[in-house]
């Protein structure tokens, strides 16, 4: 049959990508625009092999098989087909499982049923020479590509090498089209100035008191939380005590020698995005953020629809990414305009309903811990941190007619 077939290794390919333009093989450190890596895959197998695409398969790992944010896109392109193996975590490293089995397996059965005349394989795995060999004897011609290495050597198997009937290499200007290195650490954005008041409760030492006789409070803590902002993501890192400190250790503590000693009848409450709130006197949730609607309240079964397709299909999953279009659509299906100003004045703390539905929708982009039922806590920091971003862009949009 005349056309072609790609297969792709995203271990190899994302993974050298990463070697290449950011120094080290992990694939966080890199931005990918998936659309324009499968157009440019597409264009560059037509064009060698001479030959019009049948399709492109993807083959990747995950925890437990589950699709990540990547996966739920590429599988909806057009002429793109998804295979995951297991992702299993060994000696404190990721390891795919069975992805190369599969690639073996879908090789030899596309050579065997003629489905096409020529094969691109994107890969540097030796396991695949069996395969390779295999191909070729059914009168498949095969395309091997190679991402430029970023010491200037092969980063794949000689053996694989040898036998490919083509071999090219996909060079630092044609992986740039569609992968770019993360800057600011791979932070979704710059580094805002925290609020000063959040910043002065956790950077304050715990009472001696509080701490036991055989532990004290080191000069210089080892664990070092964010302060929370609403302009972004985390702000500057501040020293905290050894410990998580309670309510009641927090009320009676001394701030820095620019503030003033906490009342001992202040109520201090964890804010959603681990801030400390003074409240004095309050205990429960206020009428107001108990009165706040739902995002599922405020969505109809049409939304509902529509919100699925575009988790699927536009939504990359970043965590501050996610939280941004929560709050977008929240804001978007208001009735009651005050409540936007209401969620404002109680920053830094999402109510607890919504903030509950806010995690809810981000475990279905794969952020919940391998085999576990939590966010990891820098995700967590993302999401609110893109939930307030967005709320304040929202709400400096409506101010703005009436401030003019």
């Amino acid at each position: 049959m005349d056309r072609c077939i790609v297969l792709v290794d995203a271990g190899y390919l994302l993974g050298a990508a990463a070697s290449l333009l950011a120094g080290e093989p992990s694939r966080s450190r890199i931005t990918v625009d998936h659309a324009a890596l499968i157009q440019g895959l597409r264009e560059r197998a037509e064009c060698e092999t001479q030959q019009p695409l049948l399709r492109i398969y993807w083959f990747d790992g995950a925890p437990d098989r589950v699709p990540q944010p990547e996966h739920r896109r590429l599988r909806v392109m057009p002429r793109v087909t998804v295979r995951l193996g297991a992702l299993t975590r060994s000696d404190g490293r990721w390891a795919q499982k069975g992805v190369d089995a599969a690639m073996h397996a879908e090789l030899t059965e596309l050579a065997r049923n003629r489905a096409c005349s020529d094969v691109v394989l994107v890969t540097g795995d030796g396991d695949l020479l069996p395969g390779m060999m295999a191909a070729k004897e059914h009168g498949v011609a095969v395309h091997l590509w190679a991402v430029q290495a970023a010491d200037g050597d092969y980063n794949q198997s000689e053996d694989l090498v040898a036998e490919a009937d083509e071999r090219r290499v996909l060079d630092r200007v044609w992986i740039t089209r569609a992968v770019r290195a993360k800057e600011f650490g791979g932070v979704c954005a710059p580094p805002p100035a925290p609020r000063p008041e959040i910043a002065a409760i956790l950077s304050a030492p715990l009472p001696e008191s509080s701490l036991g006789t055989a532990e004290r409070a080191p000069e210089r803590p080892q664990h070092v939380p964010a302060a929370p902002s609403r302009n972004g993501s985390e702000g500057d890192r501040l020293p905290a005590p050894k410990g998580v400190p309670t309510p009641k250790d927090l009320a009676t503590m001394r701030a820095p020698a620019t503030q003033t000693v906490q009342p001992a009848s202040a109520t201090l409450r964890w804010s959603s995005d681990k801030g400390w709130v003074d409240r004095p006197g309050v205990v429960a949730e206020s009428p107001d953020a108990a009165a706040m609607p739902t995002l599922a309240q405020l969505t109809t079964a049409e939304q509902r629809w529509a919100d699925r397709e575009e988790d699927i299909t536009t939504v990359g999953g970043d965590p501050y990414e996610v939280g941004q279009v929560f709050a977008r659509r929240w804001v978007e299906r208001l009735t009651d305009r005050s409540h936007l100003q209401k969620l404002s004045g109680m920053y830094p703390r999402i109510p607890h309903r919504i903030d509950g539905e806010l995690l809810r929708y981000a475990a279905r982009f794969g952020l919940l811990a391998h085999k576990d039922d939590q966010i990891d806590e820098h995700d967590r920091y993302a999401i609110r941190a893109g939930f307030w971003r967005e709320i304040d862009v929202r709400t400096a949009t409506e101010r703005a007619p009436a401030g003019e």
